[in-house]
């Protein structure tokens, strides 16, 4: 499950990770809480460069009767990706990098869940994997939605949860967006836990549970609110 995310860099930060050089006309502010159904920053390959843009997270496909589909679509299981039909092209054709520099889970279970935040050792940004797609309504409008690609934890999370985003190494970030790539057996190895040894996890304030609350509290150890 990837539910909330942050992505605090400045947009200077951001477009060096991504080699993008072009100015981005579109509107960027840190984020502290990203959550469902929000316009979320996303890169894509245009088979010359890299681009940066917003998606909405929650994938409708572009067969989709209806775009509620989309809040069923939050997160795409690495295990079945290439068999589900909401899943399948995207794969094959439509693959974007979400990025961010932490996520959120909630550890425990009932009511006294404790919202944690899990970032890699380096405090780097680093890129989910994702797919995207675009509906267009019976109005004609185009809506474009995109998934998080999840993955079984690794050693670090499964005292978490039991999944985590796949997060992809920076080296492998090129392949994934390269859109001469559609045989997804070459694709599959990308999708693994990754490495419990260069990733950390603290407790944070319940409030990231509230989607209003998207501020440096959210990120602020909870040993330091107390």
């Amino acid at each position: 499950m990837c539910g909330r995310y942050t992505i605090t860099v400045t947009l200077e930060e951001l477009m060096l990770h991504y080699d993008i050089y072009y100015k981005y006309s579109g509107r960027y502010s840190p984020r502290y809480n990203v959550a469902p159904g929000q316009q979320v920053m996303a890169i894509v390959h245009d088979g010359e460069k890299n681009k940066l843009g917003e998606l909405r997270w929650g994938l409708v496909p572009e067969w989709a009767k209806d775009e509620k589909l989309g809040y069923q679509m939050l997160n795409a299981r690495a295990e079945t990706i290439a068999d589900k039909p909401a899943f399948r092209k995207p794969f094959e054709r439509k693959r974007c990098l979400i990025p961010a520099d932490s996520f959120y889970d909630w550890k425990g279970t009932g009511k006294h869940k404790q919202p944690m935040r899990i970032m890699l050792r380096s405090k780097d940004i680093f890129s989910m994997a994702g797919l995207y797609d675009t509906w267009t309504s019976p109005d004609g409008t185009r809506i474009s939605t995109c998934t998080v690609v999840t993955t079984e934890a690794n050693e670090m999370m499964t005292d978490i949860h039991e999944r985590m985003p796949v997060i992809l190494p920076r080296e492998m970030e090129a392949v994934w967006l390269d859109r001469s790539i559609t045989n997804t057996n070459t694709l599959r190895p990308l999708l693994q836990p990754y490495p419990s040894d260069q990733m950390f996890a603290y407790p944070v304030s319940s409030r990231v549970g509230n989607v209003r609350n998207d501020d440096e509290l959210c990120i602020e150890p909870l040993s330091l609110l107390l």
